[in-house]
């Protein structure tokens, strides 16, 4: 291999020590939270009991975390901004004994690659502080400062000296809920320690020292206080505790399910698919449960160099506590919902190695509605108005005349027909399993599903409900107050535009509290808080898995939140009603997710399945 230029000068260099950085940063500092989450760690490793995180702008201009811990003298400033400095680790054998978050010493020459930092620190022996600031790897000041014992790092300006990675960064709502689960696992990690988070000059959290269970009230909501399943189970080589939520208290998305392995947070595909699993036979499909899992077991048994950013481990006794996890979880919620704990072997659950569940495309939504069918829907789309629908579907009603004044020809309308819709004989409805609605055709059988029909029909009239000067509103007779978490409070205030156009009269208070005075008319009085709720999870599912604007995710949102659910038995009125509608939309025959509304059976491939 030529490895030499044409002058003979040798094409491999090393890289400039400012470049090499960069790089090294990038496996590090990913976003804002990825610069919470090492802080966080450096503060608990020092020993602190109280520590306080203050972010602005999601992270992208200001990132502040005060700690109450041992601090640091003048002379390991600097040191602790080089590359692979640790006090954690000294020789490969420490390695393997790993008791402390921070270890490999790349996280503060990291964060300082890429944004300005500045450390103001005292250990409490040292009458005086210190301050050492460095702005892209280069120092700019240190000097003898006024300061609390404890460590107050600021970062300043992420990603200032890279404009395009800061270009790669999400919306504010979307940092922002990165920021908030950092300070989740932290907190459910460490609940000998206070944390404060404030964003933007509002507090988010405050969390004094507490149990587990009032840690996770605090930070969930109250309804999970008496929703929570505690258990432990000690053995000879793992010890394993936490708290499980109650399987009819879920989310629609991800984000309330936490493992910890010797107080760190982690990942670990295998065992939240076997954890998710055991939750199934209680939670319909795409619900989600809360659960806070602990594993203690010795260091040796646990390899937690195996991620760049420490998010991932590996198990020694990798089967065995994969077992024992599931066995655990399953006994818990059987005792919880006094079901007899039968012999795990004997159930079966087929292979708990099975990974085919991590291949593309193998998750689902689920879809379910609450309300009853809503008055006839005008949708202002250009699309078949209601009578036109009836004429060409049923061949009743009034006929119309074309632009001559004459009578469109039978056939140019059953060409029309063809293109369009079926053409239904008689006005005629049977509903089969109380999930699909099945009515003759002159040619064969129209099938329809109700719950993703009345999705495209409440889809339609939220999307235009956002274009109109005033939003159809009913008032509530007694306003609503709604508790959030942390989390749907930030994605709400986010969102609050947009569904205030669809018909939500919404007030955010203080903390994380909203008052509902006014709803869209397509909510029955009495679910507006739960549809509220299940819209934010609906819309965080869906953010996750497609790329639309936020009006169009909104509108799904409330729509399939809406929607009449599969299961609710319907009148022939209200089906007759439910088609009208759904040939009035300007697309009727697929929902906003491109998923069919009906099925069309023509005479002649029914005629071929009795031959």
């Amino acid at each position: 291999m030529n490895i030499e230029s044409e002058a003979g000068e040798s094409i491999i260099k090393a890289m400039p020590p400012e470049l090499a950085g960069k790089i090294a940063a990038g496996e590090v500092v990913q976003r804002p939270a990825s610069v919470v989450r090492e802080l966080l760690d450096n503060a608990v490793d020092a020993g602190a009991d109280r520590i306080e995180i203050d972010v602005q702008q999601s992270g992208r201009t200001l990132i502040r975390v005060r700690d109450n811990g041992c601090g640091m003298g003048p002379e390991d400033l600097s040191p602790c901004f080089l590359q692979h400095a640790t006090s954690k680790i000294h020789t490969i054998d420490d390695l393997y004994r790993i008791r402390t978050l921070g270890f490999r010493g790349e996280a503060m020459a990291s964060i300082a690659a890429v944004a300005q930092v500045e450390v103001k620190t005292r250990r409490p022996e040292d009458e005086t502080g210190h301050l050492y600031e460095v702005h892209g790897s280069e120092e700019r000041r240190a000097e003898p400062t006024a300061a609390e014992p404890g460590t107050v790092v600021t970062v300043r300006n992420l990603f200032y000296n890279l404009p395009a990675r800061r270009q790669f960064l999400k919306t504010d709502a979307t940092e922002f809920r990165h920021i908030l689960r950092t300070v989740q696992q932290a907190a459910l990690a460490h609940l000998e320690i206070s944390f404060t988070l404030t964003a933007d000059g509002e507090t988010i959290y405050r969390l004094p020292a507490s149990t587990l269970e009032e840690r996770v009230a605090t930070i969930f909501g109250k309804p999970y206080r008496s929703s929570l399943i505690p258990f432990e189970e000690k053995t000879s080589f793992v010890n394993i505790r936490g708290v499980l939520g109650d399987p009819k208290v879920t989310r629609r998305s991800r984000g309330e399910q936490f493992l910890f392995v010797n107080g760190r947070p982690v990942q670990h595909r295998i065992l939240t698919h076997i954890i998710l699993k055991v939750y199934d036979a209680w939670t319909g499909e795409g619900d989600y449960p809360f659960y806070a899992i602990y594993l203690e077991l010795d260091p040796t048994g646990v390899d937690v160099n195996v991620h760049p950013a420490k998010l991932e481990v590996q198990f020694e006794e990798e089967r065995n506590i994969i077992q024992l996890v599931r066995s655990v979880v399953r006994k818990a919620l059987n005792q919880y919902l006094m079901v007899p704990d039968f012999d795990a072997e004997a159930q079966d659950d087929g292979d708990p190695f099975d990974i085919s569940f991590l291949q593309p495309g193998s998750g689902s939504m689920k879809e379910e509605g609450r309300l009853q069918l809503p008055s006839r829907i005008n949708t202002g789309r250009p699309g078949m108005d209601g009578n036109r629908a009836g004429e060409l579907l049923y061949g009743t009603g009034s006929k119309e005349k074309d632009e001559s004044g004459e009578m469109p020809a039978a056939r140019d309308t059953d060409r029309e027909v063809e293109s369009r819709s079926p053409e239904m004989a008689t006005r005629s409805f049977w509903q089969l399993h109380n999930r699909y609605i099945l009515t003759p055709t002159r040619t064969g059988l129209c099938l329809v599903d109700q719950h993703v029909a009345h999705v495209r029909i409440i889809y339609e009239k939220a999307l235009n409900a956002t274009e109109e000067a005033l939003p159809g509103t009913q008032q509530l007779l007694f306003a609503q107050t709604l508790e959030l978490s942390a989390t749907d409070h930030a994605l709400l205030k986010e969102l609050l535009p947009v569904i205030q156009r669809i018909g939500f009269s919404i007030q955010l208070l203080s903390g994380h509290t909203v008052i509902i005075n006014g709803v869209p008319a397509d909510i029955d009085i009495g679910d507006e808080r739960e549809v509220l709720r299940d819209m934010l999870q609906e819309y965080r599912s869906l953010d996750r898995k497609v790329k639309m604007d936020a009006r169009r995710k909104v509108a799904i949102s409330f729509a399939r939140k809406t929607a009449i659910p599969r299961g609710r038995p319907l009148n022939a009125e209200v089906m007759e009603l439910l088609l009208d509608q759904l040939f009035a939309c300007e697309d009727p025959y697929r929902d906003p997710m491109d998923r069919p509304t009906l099925i069309y059976l023509s005479l002649d491939e029914l005629k071929n399945r009795f031959r």
